[in-house]
């Protein structure tokens, strides 16, 4: 029961921290880690929480796209005229201007 209340509590903490956070920072955040892991220096358990922290961002991060695209999209269908075309998620977005 004990270990319940620190679970939950470390969750109630991690989503105000999340609330918070902006999508840039998060993004930020999460390749720092990346970099940190990827370095190899830390401890199992470092790496452990390191990892965690890195899920809990990727998952902040996917929800607010999500978020941003339905918000797109609605928009796009307020104004009628414009044409919804689809997402294509391997396009980067660097496109060459006329």
């Amino acid at each position: 029961m004990n270990s319940y209340k620190k679970s939950n509590s470390a969750s109630s903490l991690r989503l105000l921290h999340m609330a918070k956070r902006t999508f840039e920072n998060a993004l930020a955040k999460l390749e720092q880690l990346t970099d940190e892991l990827e370095n190899g220096d830390l401890s199992l358990e470092k790496s452990l929480k390191k990892f965690d922290e890195g899920i809990g961002l990727v998952e902040y991060c996917n929800t607010t796209l999500t978020e941003a695209k339905a918000k797109v999209e609605l928009l796009l269908e307020k104004q009628g005229g414009l044409t919804k075309e689809p997402f294509d998620e391997l396009d980067n977005g660097d496109q060459e201007l006329p």
